[in-house]
């Protein structure tokens, strides 16, 4: 039999730092975007939207959005090598956003830097080595 720990954990169960603080970031923008949905939903309920079908459909693809970032969240605590490219891509989305906050007739830079820091905090830790080591999987392994 091979052995399948990266080399630099002894401990199977050790996290390092940076994963720690990933799965911290990641967590917490799982918190905001559910906030947000929730958030949404309950104004569809109780204040009239100019396009209903509009409000509908945003509500929509913010709980889906909330569902994939949770996803993310738990195949990362299960050290699972798919959720590295699925955080680098809603890091992207989130700088993306971050960009459009700072830009046009209604910037709000404090709210383009509240999406922006960790989106780049969470695309370095996901490509430093330690976080890198933690996820690879094993030979033959599959999921």
């Amino acid at each position: 039999m091979h052995e399948t720990t990266p080399a630099e954990s002894t401990d199977p169960g050790q996290r390092s730092p940076a994963m720690t603080v990933l799965q911290v970031v990641l967590g917490l923008e799982f918190l905001a975007l559910a906030g947000v949905t929730v958030w949404l939903l309950v104004e569809l309920v109780t204040s009239p939207a100019t396009s209903l079908a509009s409000g509908i459909a945003l509500t929509i693809l913010t709980a889906i959005a909330a569902l994939w970032l949770g996803s993310l969240f738990v195949g990362l605590r299960n050290r699972r090598s798919w959720v590295r490219s699925g955080i680098i891509v809603w890091q992207v989305l989130q700088g993306a956003l971050a960009i459009g906050a700072f830009q046009g007739v209604f910037r709000v830079a404090w709210f383009g830097w509240l999406l922006l820091i960790p989106a780049l905090l969470a695309i370095t830790l996901v490509l430093s080595k330690s976080v890198t080591a933690a996820l690879v999987r094993p030979d033959g392994e599959r999921g």
